[in-house]
């Protein structure tokens, strides 16, 4: 008796009518008309070949190697060939279950960290394993050399799960939606008429957009959006007043104002409460939300900004750090940056808000590519991440109503690798990757215009989207692809430099420029395609989370350990200079501004300060580098803790809460533009803020102040 041993280790009786079978379905998988006495034949020289051997067991490997070969060497060459694909393909697929099996395994027992705000709930893992399944079957799915190029590490498609089914971010219009009204898929919400059910609505409008999406989305002009909803408030209270003190002689419109006051305040918090509480995507997170403001054209406009700084400022109901939203802060010389400006003091407040919480970011629109648009009536936004999107081949430029629809990004470092200091030959190799990224972000193209509308329900369905409008809920949403941006990103230029030269950007000022050259390089070919494909391809400092650490992981297998480039768990983000390399703030500043005019399709700079800075040294830092230089988007940095019991705020070195003596401390830090709970940190990240050092270090530059 001749056992077979199955390849999970069980036993079983040798049946020969399984060859003879397997040898007739590769014959029609090709066609051939194969005889049944030939199927018999060869599974005959089969047995024989096993008799030969003296088996007493016999592995199911062993007996398909003996089927292959007897079919390729006995005149059946076709029949083998197609045998032999059919046991790859059968490999591959147990390979993609087994690496499935083992993903839910882990996700079992906790999330991955590719994304540091998803929680660890049941919602959460069962997000997850439903988000490795998609990832597989895309890979299955699309060209072998595109699903390679992924799995190997020359590119990353970020949101593999998402892309088959959906797009990135939007900039939502908030004031027009909540003028109009909208469907979340349950009954029409009436547009609202007061500040109080504008506020409540803007954060569903958030939450529902969230869950037709993959990415973030932001409210693109809040202060100026909610002020239309500030009058109608108080017009209301004013009429409610003089209906009961009309006769008593008391100024009415000087008391309904205090009211007003107080009911935008609590409007305001009831945002910054809900965008901590309220969750989307199946409840495995709070909505990843961004608010642009700080422009205000009224009166009305101001209190919003104001009023939501203020609110903000305090916190949560202990004073605890807010999460979301994320707030950009918009810079204008002739509107808040001067103190001659009439909105100077909310940029003061901004800073003295970002100097306790981290939070707002700033944006310049006195750099060139925002002025130039600025002049033109359309106003800039970005996303908490980074995400830019301006200019449009196919239609009205702004962020309005727009978003990134997927990003892909190149595996910078590897390419300095293989270049090994050939300069022409790194170009080269640049080229072929950015070639490859087209492709991939067409084919991706291709998948996404065969969604309908009644795919995106909310977003597409209610018109949120450019290039929705005259869309029927069957029809594809190809016109909506067409207005939004294709990110080609990049990670690491500090390492490609290093592999390239031994340096890296900031140690060298020719190796700078050849910096500046590349992403030039990457810029220029967004350009070109631009025109040619009539799609809005943008060059991305790619926000790299998870991402950070699996490159590097990829690239040491294959290169080992490569001092200054694949010696750490991390390679740095976009542009940056390395976050361990001790450089004065003004020098950083200096160096990453370029950047930003070339990546339009996202940048952002960080000021990294050794603890809680001073209102003024925020201040300092914005005017320098919005009076000195182009750059646009920034932040400051510093590590936040605070206690979970009483709210008290804590300097970084310290691991007990000075109030209450409780050791139960939370801390903060930002991660790819937005904040999160340290514990939420992924493992390239936590080593990259390990790193980190302030750039306020006394003993790399003498004052805080510029």
């Amino acid at each position: 008796m001749l056992y077979v041993v199955k390849r999970d280790g069980r036993e079983v009786p040798f049946n020969s009518i399984k060859i003879t079978n397997a040898i007739k379905a590769s014959a029609d998988e090709i066609g051939f008309n194969l005889k049944e006495s030939e199927a018999i034949e060869g599974t005959q020289r089969v047995i024989e070949h096993i008799e030969e051997k003296g088996y007493d067991k016999v592995t199911v490997e062993e007996i398909q190697n003996i089927v292959e070969n007897v079919l390729l060497q006995n005149g059946y060459n076709p029949i083998g060939i197609a045998y032999s694909n059919y046991r790859k393909e059968r490999t591959k697929l147990r390979e993609i279950k087994s690496d499935l099996m083992r993903s839910i395994k882990s996700i079992g027992i906790e999330t991955d960290r590719d994304n540091a705000n998803v929680g660890n709930n049941f919602s959460s893992k069962l997000l997850r394993i439903a988000s490795e399944s998609n990832k597989w079957y895309n890979l299955a799915a699309m060209p072998k050399h595109l699903a390679k190029a992924h799995e190997n590490g020359d590119i990353y498609y970020h949101d593999l799960d998402s892309y088959n089914l959906t797009t990135n971010c939007l900039n939502i219009e908030t004031g027009k939606i909540l003028k109009r009204g909208f469907n979340t898929g349950y009954g029409t919400i009436l547009p609202a008429k007061r500040i109080e059910s504008a506020a409540e609505l803007s954060c569903i409008l958030l939450q529902s957009t969230q869950n037709d999406m993959f990415g973030g989305q932001a409210h693109v002009d809040f202060d100026n959006d909610m002020a239309d909803f500030v009058d109608m408030t108080r017009q209301e209270i004013i009429k409610e007043y003089k209906e009961e003190f009309n006769e008593t002689g008391l100024d009415i419109e000087q008391i309904a104002e205090k009211k007003l006051k107080k009911v935008v305040h609590q409007a305001m918090q009831g945002i910054v409460y809900n965008l901590n509480t309220m969750h989307s995507r199946a409840g495995s997170q709070v909505p990843f939300s961004s608010i642009n403001l700080g422009l205000p054209r009224s009166k009305d406009a101001a209190m919003v900004c104001e009023t939501f700084l203020q609110e903000y400022e305090k916190g949560l109901g202990k004073g605890e750090q807010p999460i979301f939203p994320n707030i950009i802060f918009r810079v204008k010389k002739g509107v808040n940056r001067e103190q001659e400006d009439p909105y100077y003091y909310l940029y003061e407040l901004a800073c003295k808000v970002a100097s306790k919480r981290m939070n707002p970011m700033f944006m310049n629109l006195d750099a060139d590519f925002n002025k130039e648009y600025y002049d033109k009536g359309i106003i800039a936004a970005t996303m908490g991440c980074r995400t830019y999107i301006m200019s449009n081949i196919n239609g009205e430029a702004g962020p309005a109503g727009r978003g990134n629809i997927a990003p892909t990004t190149i595996n910078l470092p590897r390419i300095g690798i293989l270049a090994k200091g050939n300069i022409d030959k790194f170009f080269s190799l640049l080229d072929n990757r950015l070639s490859l990224v087209r492709e991939s972000l067409l084919h991706r193209y291709g998948i996404l215009k065969k969604l309908k509308v009644k795919d995106l329900p909310f977003v597409a369905g209610e018109h949120l989207m450019r290039g929705s409008e005259n869309l029927s809920l069957d029809d594809s949403i190809e016109p909506i692809l067409r207005q939004g941006t294709w990110g080609i990103g990049f990670i690491g230029l500090a390492e490609t430099l290093t592999a390239l030269t031994g340096k890296h950007h900031a140690e060298d000022k020719n190796i700078y420029e050849l910096g500046l050259k590349i992403i030039s390089h990457i810029r220029e070919f967004c350009d070109e395609y631009k025109e040619l494909d009539k799609l809005n391809w943008s060059c991305y400092a790619t926000p790299a989370e998870g991402l950070s650490g699996k490159f590097i992981i990829q690239d040491k297998k294959i290169f080992g350990n490569i001092k200054g480039v694949t010696d750490k768990d991390y390679y740095t983000n976009s542009y940056h200079i390395p976050v361990s390399y001790k450089i004065s703030i003004k020098d950083k500043i200096d160096l990453e501004a370029p950047f930003h005019k070339l990546c339009n399709g996202g940048h952002i700079t960080y000021i990294e300060m050794d603890g809680y800075p001073e209102p003024e040294d925020v201040k300092a830092i914005i005017d320098y580098s919005y009076k000195n230089t182009n750059i646009s988007y920034m932040g400051i940095n510093f590590h936040m803790k605070y206690c979970r019991d009483c709210g008290e705020r804590i300097e970084a070195s310290k691991h007990t809460c000075p109030k209450c003596k409780s050791k139960n401390i939370q801390g903060i830090s930002r991660v790819t533009g937005y904040l999160s709970l340290d514990e939420r940190f992924g493992n390239g990240k936590i080593a990259e803020r390990k790193d980190r050092t302030s750039h306020n270090d006394e003993s790399h530059i003498n004052t805080y102040t510029i």
